[in-house]
């Protein structure tokens, strides 16, 4: 395809493809700077990848990770102590799910 010249046919078909609603002038602005875009693809392939490993980075990532240890966890009454509403050793929250709002609709 790299001899291919992209028609406003090509444009057409594709705006359809993607569900874009584009008007005639768009599509004819639209031509040549995709032309110029498969260009440079095409450019870009030539390049001698040979023996070049594939990566996701230009730099090697690596997580970086915390040893897990166990420790003692907070008493419950400090866990509680800032929570609006408790019932029990329980955080009390508003209904989310089939409260009374979601029957409206």
């Amino acid at each position: 395809m790299p001899d291919k010249q992209i028609t406003l046919e090509d444009v057409r078909h594709v705006a359809k493809l993607a569900r874009l609603a584009l008007s005639e002038s768009q599509m004819q602005t639209l031509t040549p700077q995709l032309a110029s875009i498969l260009g440079y693809v095409a450019k870009v392939s030539e390049a001698d990848t040979t023996g070049v490993e594939p990566m996701a980075h230009a730099l090697p990532l690596h997580n970086v990770l915390r040893d897990d240890v166990v420790e003692p966890s907070l008493p419950l009454d400090k866990v509680l102590q800032n929570a609006p509403e408790t019932d029990g050793s329980f955080f009390k929250v508003p209904k989310v799910i089939g409260g009374d709002d979601d029957s409206a609709g």
